[in-house]
């Protein structure tokens, strides 16, 4: 099913609004393919398709809301008469409603690769194959691969209110992910990589195996370290984290229930004036680029921090009423859940300096290679930063021994202040972020008495 023939099912419902009530519909339709490859055979191979709608029903400041995993019509029907029926149950909020046309032009932005339907299904499994095999024979110390996979989407969405919105789009998408295995002594080592791209010719398969390998070989006979302070150095993965957590507190839901660090900073220094990031679903090279959001309006560049100050947040219709600041085109969606604010496509603009220049620049530090427990070693609300960590000790310019068992600590907003280094190394991750390699300086590292 192609964007225009959802684009009229949405229509179609809209068109039944009664006197007084707004209807937004969204529709999709999806096709994804999972292979996983385990001891040189196929372990899994799944592939689905998947139909999708989603109704919203405004009426009094009251919303009613329901959806489905199918388009026929009589479906609809009873989701539209369910979704009036919800309405009633629903508290009155003056700040409810659907998006309302902004003037913002949409970019146009080809996400589409049809090479992901022209590959084969035994191509994808050759993948997925491939991969295991060589992160098992790229070094004798590796023992074993934990999952080799290899996965594709092809999805179209489209939206349509009673404000008049109308938008529609379609997008590919592919990746591979690998774990690597070393046992060291009684315990096993453990690497882990993966890449993102819009058709399968373009994934980066021996990146993904290098980065596999060395960071699992590269732990082997990791200790627990003395603790001490410590400049951190980051790649660009894991830079991607750690800035990744610091931005999704900018979203305007968090900032109006106070759950935000940065509550009435706006205009304020809150990072060195070395960092600045906006949010760009526009940019075509990230792989969270979009050209409307889950609300329908058109995507655009939002700056978030600026040379350390605080620009502001991430607005969906409804937080932008409530703030009085208006959407910034940021309502993430799936098609049978509701709008929220949140990031499309994270870009950390790029400074000066390689990640091989920031180790060489260090007297004492940490080149992070993994990062644990930040569901619950990283509290969005108040910053504070505990987490377990795993990488190679620098000392004075120079990699020097394996470390884990071991966390570090500080604040977000400590974090954004120290960061002493960004580099020019940019790289656009598969999760959509694009970051360079970044420093953060003064961390305590807690290992060993």
């Amino acid at each position: 099913m192609n964007p225009e023939e959802l684009l009229t099912t949405a229509r179609s419902v809209v068109q039944q609004a009664k006197p007084g009530e707004q209807i937004e519909v969204a529709c999709s339709h999806g096709t994804s393919t999972t292979v996983r490859a385990y001891e040189g055979d196929v372990e899994s191979m799944t592939t689905a398709e998947n139909h999708a709608i989603g109704i919203r029903v405004l009426a009094d400041g009251r919303e009613g809301f329901a959806s489905a995993g199918t388009l026929t019509p009589d479906v609809i029907a009873d989701m539209l008469a369910e979704a009036r029926d919800n309405t009633r149950f629903s508290e009155a909020d003056p700040h409810v409603g659907i998006a309302q046309p902004d003037g913002v032009e949409p970019v146009t932005i080809d996400l589409w690769r049809s090479a992901i339907g022209e590959t084969t299904s035994q191509a994808k499994i050759d993948i997925a194959l491939e991969l295991e095999e060589r992160v098992r024979s790229a070094d004798d110390r590796i023992t074993g691969v934990r999952v080799a996979s290899y996965g594709d989407s092809a999805g179209a969405f489209a939206l349509a209110s009673t404000s008049g919105i109308e938008a529609s789009t379609k997008a590919t998408s592919c990746s591979v992910s690998v774990q690597a295995l070393a046992l060291d002594g009684d315990r096993t080592q453990t690497g882990y990589a993966y890449d993102g791209a819009r058709e399968p010719s373009e994934l980066d398969i021996d990146k993904v195996v290098n980065r596999a390998v060395g960071r699992t070989v590269d732990l082997l006979g990791a200790g627990k370290p003395k603790s001490a302070t410590v400049d951190l150095v980051l790649d660009p993965q894991v830079a991607a984290t750690v800035l990744g957590l610091i931005a999704g507190t900018l979203t305007g839901d968090r900032v109006l229930k106070g759950r935000s660090p940065f509550v009435d900073r706006v205009g304020e220094t809150v990072a060195t004036p070395l960092l600045s990031f906006v949010d760009d679903a526009t940019d075509p090279n990230s792989l969270g680029a979009d050209s409307h959001d889950g609300e329908g309006l058109a995507c655009r560049r939002v700056s978030l921090v600026e040379d350390g100050v605080l620009q502001g947040f991430l607005h969906d219709s409804y937080t932008g009423r409530r703030s009085g600041s208006g959407s910034t085109g940021s309502a993430l969606r799936g098609t049978r859940g509701l709008p929220s604010p949140g990031l499309q496509a994270l870009a950390v603009a790029p400074g000066s300096g390689s990640l091989d220049d920031f180790v060489s620049g260090v007297e004492l530090g940490l080149l992070v290679f993994n990062l644990a427990g930040l569901h619950s070693g990283v509290n969005a609300v108040s910053g504070d930063f505990s987490v377990g960590v795993e990488g190679r000790m620098i000392r004075d310019g120079r990699l020097a021994e394996p470390v884990g068992e071991c966390t570090i600590a500080s604040t977000l907003q400590r974090m954004l202040l120290d960061i002493s280094a960004v580099g020019d190394d940019l790289v656009h991750l598969p999760s959509g972020v694009s970051t360079p390699s970044v420093v953060v300086g003064g961390v305590a590292l807690s290992g060993a008495a």
